[in-house]
């Protein structure tokens, strides 16, 4: 029989919906944008259905069906506040009159024995699937259960309990109507740091913060990175986001140079201080060449320290104990630099995660255990979590990763390696973006019960007092652009939003840590609803909230919400008012005339607008000063949980940090601030608009 192209293209849409692709979405300016059948296809094969052609549809429909009926419960199930809902068991009919015995596993370790007559648990429904009869039963367990991670398991079902607070951790009176900073790590410098900041700095900075005051130091991602071959310096694209980047230890602070004559020796060397001071005073970042010299120091006190044998069998090999893949880890970056290829291109079985002692110097391996360990002992030694001061970490999860890193390489399985993860068109990027990492794989994730998103928020989250979610809507949604098909024409994939939001308020608990979700730009209100209901902070950020016409929007400053001028992706403050960003783009020829005409009209009249509502005007037309003061006097005085200060903007810093969808416009990520920390920490100028921010606060929250 021959089926028609209406019949197949229906059968196509179906399926795509069974494995959770959005057939169509709203884009730019509402509209509704409908999945071409070529898109769903490729997405549909990344995910791993059984199919090439259209012509594979029926089948592929068939078995999809089949499968999740056959599937007797869902791999997770989420216990809000301890209450567990009804679990649905879906039994072949022929199943319903039997007993079974199950058990259930608390996250301690203790068992419960069960026996399950099914005959008696009541039936939902019963259902017909492909000439199979299926019986959807409730299975109700009344006893309330502690927090963590459980498991129900019988003869042929299994699912994991996430049993977490509904309302995720919030620092209370640790951080009511506060303020704090923002600087990225690598941007932040002094006259002691090697042309980048490093850990000690970071301890710096946050002494000084909270001599002002200020609860929060916030920075961008500081987690591992390639930065010789394959080269990428990006904090949103990291190797891994269980590791830290080795490029920001401060090798002058490591108990080890002490018993490391090699190491001392080079760092008294005036032929290393010359380079040093080099990099100190370039005006932009050079990673390969601060990488290199810091690995310079760093592979001595490398093998000074597992020289001494009593050494390895204390410190590191508690931190190895608890971190046991930190090995794995390092053998993998050991691999990739005697190869000097990304993994996709190794041999099996080592493309396939079985490293042999064949497959790398031990010596690197050894480095890159040592760097992860000292790593870790410098960002302990912040104290951030404990500190008198109160004063502690922002830090920042990004979405994805390198596609060549280490976490892809060892979890192929988690992640569709035939697609990337983007955004739809919008006005500005009018063919939609692709950021180039692979997406998790929505239901392979799922049956490996979180492990791996568990592990990197546990890797930040022990140091964070807040942690902030990029692109927060990826917990409901990402945009997939399946290889072969332009950014444009992608399609959105579901996941199971109630479980992310299990794990993340489950762990914000255990480690103290508010949670905050970047939700600006275009997101459905619904993720906004959700963040609300599991008590996740916002985000209110001026550049989003004022328009043209009027300024009034910004009475409205939602109270649970990190408050701020800008972010690292938007124009500085002094860059914003002036349009910077739109004659940037106009030179480049990104932007056509009339574009950036008209652009520029409607940033005059925010400005505009702005001052009215401020109620400054300088005489000087070229001085935003007043106006700089009166917003962020603004945000102080309103109800926001946290007031977040770019440093940069004190400064009237017009350069940004990262003009993100223009590749070559700007420097992204190599930009040093203007001002050491010396030059910021004294000014006269800077310290005020703090102290004012301080008052401003404190007076609110008495």
């Amino acid at each position: 029989m021959t089926l028609s192209y209406e019949s197949t293209h229906k059968g196509l849409r179906e399926l795509s919906r069974l494995y959770g692709i959005q057939t169509s979405y709203f884009g730019m300016r509402k509209r509704r944008k409908t999945a071409r059948p070529e898109a769903l296809l490729q997405a549909l094969k990344a995910l791993g259905a059984p199919i090439e052609l259209s012509a594979d549809v029926p089948a592929a429909l068939r078995e999809r069906r089949l499968a999740l009926s056959r599937r007797p419960v869902e791999p997770i199930t989420v216990a809000w506040d301890g209450e567990l809902p009804p679990i649905e068991l879906r039994l072949p009919e022929a199943m319903v009159e039997r007993k079974v015995r199950c058990v259930l596993t608390f996250e301690t370790g203790e068992t419960r024995e069960l026996t399950l007559d099914l005959s008696t648990l009541p039936a939902i429904d019963r259902v017909d699937v492909e000439g199979e009869a299926f019986v959807r039963k409730a299975l109700r367990l009344s006893d309330k259960l502690p927090f963590g991670y459980h498991e129900l398991r019988g003869d042929s079902f299994r699912t994991r309990i996430l049993s977490a607070p509904r309302l995720a951790y919030s620092p209370g009176q640790e951080l009511e109507r506060d303020w704090g900073v923002f600087l990225p790590l690598y941007a932040l410098h002094s006259s002691r740091s090697w042309g980048a900041g490093d850990f000690t700095d970071l301890e710096t900075l946050l002494q000084w913060t909270a001599e002002l005051g200020g609860r929060v130091v916030g920075t961008l991602p500081m987690l591992a990175a390639f930065l010789e071959e394959p080269f990428e310096p990006s904090p949103y694209s990291p190797v891994s986001r269980l590791f830290w980047n080795e490029i920001f230890i401060d090798p002058t602070r490591t108990p080890e140079l002490e018993r490391s004559p090699e190491a001392r020796a080079l760092l008294e060397s005036s032929e290393l201080q010359r380079q040093i001071e080099a990099a100190r005073t370039a005006p932009l970042i050079d990673y390969r060449r601060l990488m290199a010299l810091k690995r310079r120091v760093l592979e001595p006190l490398a093998r000074s320290f597992f020289d001494r044998e009593t050494e390895v069998e204390s410190g590191l090999r508690r931190f190895v104990d608890t971190k046991p893949e930190v090995e794995d880890y390092a053998r993998f970056r050991a691999a990739q630099e005697r190869r000097k290829e990304p993994w996709p291109a190794w041999p099996q079985p080592l493309r396939e995660g079985s490293v042999a002692p064949r497959d790398y110097d031990p010596r690197t391996m050894q480095y890159h255990l040592y760097v992860q360990w000292t790593a870790e002992r410098q960002i302990q030694r912040l104290g951030s979590k404990t500190s008198p001061s109160g004063t502690g970490l922002y830090l920042d999860l990004p979405l994805g990763v390198h596609p060549h890193g280490y976490d892809v390489w060892r979890h192929q399985g988690l992640f569709a390696l035939d697609a990337s993860v983007g955004a739809p068109p919008d006005p500005v990027f009018t063919m939609g973006q692709d950021w180039t990492f692979p997406p998790l794989h929505p239901e392979a994730v799922r049956e490996q019960g979180y492990l791996y998103p568990i592990a990197y928020l546990r890797h930040q989250m022990q140091h964070a007092k807040l942690l902030r979610i990029d692109h927060v809507m990826g917990l409901h949604r990402l945009f997939w652009i399946p290889k072969g098909i332009d950014a444009s024409e992608g399609v959105y994939v579901s996941y199971k939003a109630e479980e992310q939001y299990a794990l993340l308020s489950l762990e914000s608990h255990r480690n103290g840590t508010g949670i905050v979700g970047e939700n600006l730009g275009i997101v459905p209100a619904y993720v906004t609803r959700t963040m609300t209901r599991h008590g996740l902070y916002r985000m209110y950020v001026l550049q989003y909230a004022v328009s043209p016409q009027s300024a009034s929007v910004l009475q409205s400053v939602p109270r649970h919400t990190v408050a701020a001028l800008n972010t690292h992706d938007t124009p500085p403050f002094e860059a914003f008012l002036r349009g910077d960003d739109i004659e940037q783009q106009r030179s480049a020829g990104v932007i056509e005339e009339e574009d950036a005409a008209q652009k520029k009209g409607a940033r005059v009249a925010i400005k505009a607008a702005l001052q009215k509502f401020a109620g400054v005007e300088s005489p000087d037309r070229e001085d935003s000063s007043p106006l700089l003061r009166a917003c962020l006097s603004f945000l102080a005085s309103g109800p926001a949980r946290l007031v977040l200060v770019n440093l940069e903007d004190l400064w009237h810093e017009r350069q940004p940090q990262n003009v993100p969808g223009f590749p070559g416009l700007n420097p992204d990520w190599r930009r040093k601030a203007r001002l050491a920390f010396e030059d910021f920490s004294t000014s006269d100028q800077v310290r005020a608009i703090l102290r004012s921010i301080h008052s401003l606060r404190k007076k609110k929250r008495s």
